[in-house]
């Protein structure tokens, strides 16, 4: 079993106002925990691992192919490996969650250890 304590974990600034931290994984997945600050946007991206989120608070809207997907605290949501998506917080309170990547996400280059 692997366990990150929470003081074992410091939250790195990917882009401004959005804050990431790689969390436990397996062989298989891995989670990491996301704080989007209010007016913060995530560039559009994509990556070959499927991600799979939670938001537990304020609202993040995603945007994928064209089309906005507005996810609030209690919602789930899905993407496909390799799919271009971006993410914005357009609220005014910031926008905590947690995504499941599958396969890991190994150091990714947010982390600076690329």
């Amino acid at each position: 079993m692997e366990h990150v304590p929470n003081d074992a974990v410091d939250p790195t600034e990917a882009v401004d106002g959005v804050h990431l931290s790689m969390l436990a994984g397996g062989e298989r997945m891995n989670v990491q925990h996301f704080f989007v600050e209010p007016g913060s946007t995530v560039p559009e991206h994509s990556h070959p691992h499927e991600q799979a989120g939670f938001i537990y608070e304020g609202t993040l809207t995603f945007l994928v192919d064209g089309e906005e997907y507005h996810v609030s605290a209690g919602g789930s949501y899905s993407i496909p490996g390799d799919e271009p998506h971006a993410a914005e917080n357009r609220g005014d309170v910031p926008v905590k969650g947690l995504d499941i990547f599958s396969p890991p996400r190994e150091n990714p280059a947010w982390q600076g250890d690329d």
